[in-house]
């Protein structure tokens, strides 16, 4: 059959792609490529032309086909399509696995380096020492029966994680909250109200009906004056996949994470390292255990007074202690009260037309590239758009996919992925393509999608991902973009655009009112930037409790013992947790993060790079939000650069110095109100 996963057109036909090309077509590709890769690694004479470049030609095919495959099975995920993601996984990480053990792939890579490294530019060069090190990471020195083992794992491993993440699919998707009485939604805004009285005609059931999706849980627990119906979306979020909640038992991912944690440990002690936190320090700027505790540590001594401080504060406004879903709703009134500004009553300003096309100003003043859509392209949903970007003598850098929206079948949260990688070698040249995809609340059938400011900061935060994938000029996909970035750095452009979303004449630029088109008045626009630093002790506090979490039970795991979680989580939130949890939150069930996604050991990533980009973006303040000269610095420093330069060199090249932590805390105001308390 035809097989469009297959096809040579510059975009995925995802009209055309259906459950059953899946499998045929990762079959068909990888077998062409095994064949490929036999020829190359055997070559008497390698060269960088004649084995390193059609390696990447391979590498880049392999990602064309899947990359459509995976973001589908996430954001319009069917049992047929599952079935398919799900057939193909065991077959890609063989595929892999095999590549990266190869000792005479290895050996040729190896010889190149060694042999041709005077002859090669630096990004060549830093190529080569990334795949070198990949292939040792990969267990190429091991011997077959340990290379087998390692195999397995990374087999195992690759299920595992697949399993977690349909698990809490599963589990998000089966509950919801059937409202007879309009009383009980009192708080909650119109748009969220008229989705629900819509979901519940569907259903041929009176009233409303509140689902799980992200929007409507944050929407409860922040807005919805009843408590029981806080506590049930709390209770029904927090117990999603485990062994309490609503559906306790059902889709249970606790015995799956005990298994995900014993093969990355069985992997790590198979390349002699002590546990999976340091083999994944392996390739981020962090360089050891004990530097990512300490930096996690001297965060939560800095901002451990100021959480305390604002938690007593905000039981105090309450005037009674305070339950884990009575926080959010009690905090948004006190922001209330104290700032005349909440995220409801901003919705009406931020319609995402006028939000989008004030984010494109932004990259245009900042970076001179300009963005438009392009109509009747062929996607995935209605809600699916597609932009194309231009540099400033006009010329296409790439493109992106827009998916907004929350729906079912649609993974929760947001983020950026690969759609297409840049390349420009001898056998041709694509242009960078990329997927952002949120979970808003959807349009009405009068009113476009209206964001709150924190819908806004996701946005900003997702392009500026966008932009580190497209704004790259490496010629070689491995290492263009976000590939090859220490994982420990890949956030820097995302947080840092964040900054440009608090700026008055960027809210100026990208606020008008749904209905008159008049911006946020310049008093709200001060009032919401002066709820930045609010409760950012707390907010800090919470990271740092995720990312020790994630950090020890890596670090610690033992097979003696097991993952020990829920101990580990007990003893974590002992030692930094400022606000109580109830002893049957299961939140690690469903942290996909570290469990399904690429943050093993390396939820610290967010709060390190949140460093980087508060001090990079001080760089801004100094000379100018919108300086032209800076933002040329930033573009050929780090945006473009990819994985092509060690990123605290990048950093470094740019700001001239290395990263200093005390600029995330002036910019939360943690640094000022600790000197103010010693004051």
């Amino acid at each position: 059959m035809d097989n469009p996963l297959l096809g040579q057109e510059p975009l995925p036909q995802f009209l055309k792609i259906r459950p059953e090309h899946v499998e045929p077509a990762v079959r068909e590709l990888l077998q062409a490529n095994r064949a490929r890769v036999e020829a190359l690694a055997t070559d008497p004479q390698p060269t960088f032309a004649s084995v390193i470049e059609p390696m990447e030609e391979l590498h880049h095919r392999t990602s064309r086909t899947w990359s459509p495959v995976s973001h589908l099975n996430a954001v319009l995920n069917s049992e047929a399509l599952r079935a398919g993601y799900n057939a193909c996984l065991p077959l890609l990480s063989a595929y892999y696995t095999d590549l990266a053990q190869s000792e005479p792939l290895f050996r040729a890579y190896r010889r190149v380096s060694e042999e041709q490294a005077g002859d090669l530019g630096p990004v060549q060069r830093q190529l080569l020492e990334h795949r070198v090190r990949d292939f040792r990471l990969a267990g190429v020195d091991l011997s077959p029966e340990r290379k087998e083992r390692f195999k397995t794992a990374m087999l195992e491993l690759t299920q595992l994680q697949a399993k977690f993440e349909e698990n809490v699919l599963d589990a998000t998707n089966a509950w919801s909250h059937h409202v007879r009485e309009g009383g009980e939604l009192a708080g909650l805004n119109e748009m969220l109200i008229e989705q629900a009285r819509q979901r519940a005609q569907e259903k041929n059931l009176p009233g409303w009906l509140l689902t799980l999706d992200q929007p409507t849980y944050v929407a409860v627990v922040t807005d919805a004056e009843s408590e029981p119906l806080r506590r049930a979306f709390y209770e029904a979020w927090t117990t999603r996949a485990s062994d309490q909640g609503p559906n306790a038992g059902r889709w249970d991912n606790a015995p799956v994470m005990e298994e995900i944690l014993k093969r990355r440990h069985q992997a790590a002690q198979l390349l002699d390292f002590g546990n999976f936190a340091e083999y994944a320090l392996a390739t981020r700027m962090a360089h050891s255990v004990e530097e990512v505790l300490k930096f996690l540590h001297e965060l939560a001594a800095a901002a451990r007074a100021a959480a305390q401080a604002e938690f007593a504060e905000l039981e105090a406004f309450a005037g009674r202690p305070l339950a884990a879903w009575d926080v959010g709703f009690y905090s948004e009134r006190l922001q209330r009260e104290r700032f005349s500004v909440s995220q409801e009553e901003l919705r009406p300003y931020f319609p995402l037309p006028r939000v989008l096309a004030g984010l494109f100003e932004v990259a245009a003043r900042l970076f001179g590239v300009s963005i438009s859509e392009r109509h009747g392209a062929a996607v995935w949903h209605e809600d699916a758009r597609l932009f194309d970007i231009r540099d400033a003598r006009g010329e296409p850098v790439g493109s992106f996919y827009l998916d907004a929206y929350a729906r079912p079948h649609k993974r929760s949260g947001a983020w950026m992925d690969e759609c297409i990688g840049r390349k420009h070698l001898s056998s041709g040249a694509a242009l960078p393509v990329a997927y952002l995809v949120c979970n808003f609340l959807p349009p009405g059938e009068s009113r476009p999608a209206l964001l709150t400011h924190d819908d806004v900061l996701t946005l900003f935060h997702e392009f500026g991902h966008g932009l580190h994938h497209l704004l790259t000029r490496v010629d070689y996909p491995s290492i263009a973009g976000i590939n090859g970035v220490a994982w420990d750095a890949v956030e820097l452009p995302s947080q840092f655009l964040e900054n440009y979303a608090w700026h008055p004449d960027v809210l100026q630029r990208i606020s008008g009112h749904y209905q008159t088109g008049a911006p946020l008045p310049v008093q709200q626009q001060e009032r919401l930037i002066a709820t930045r630093s609010f409760h950012s002790g707390l907010q800090t506090m919470r990271q740092v409790e995720f990312a020790l979490f994630d950090f020890r039970m890596h670090t610690e795991y033992s097979p003696e013992r097991g993952g020990r979680v829920l101990e580990i989580l007990r003893e974590v939130r002992a030692e930094v947790a400022v606000v109580p949890v109830p002893d049957w939150n299961r939140f690690p069930n469903s942290f996909g993060h570290i469990f399904a996604g690429g943050y093993a050991a390396g939820y610290y990533s967010y709060k390190w790079a949140e460093v980087l980009a508060a001090d990079a973006f001080a760089a801004f303040e100094e000379s100018g939000v919108f300086d032209r000269s800076t933002a040329q610095r930033f573009l050929d420093a780090i945006l473009s650069r990819g994985g092509s330069r060690d990123a605290l060199d990048a950093f470094i090249e740019f700001r001239g110095r290395g990263p200093d932590v005390r600029a995330l805390l002036k910019q939360h105001g943690i640094l000022d109100a600790a000197q103010a308390r010693r004051a």
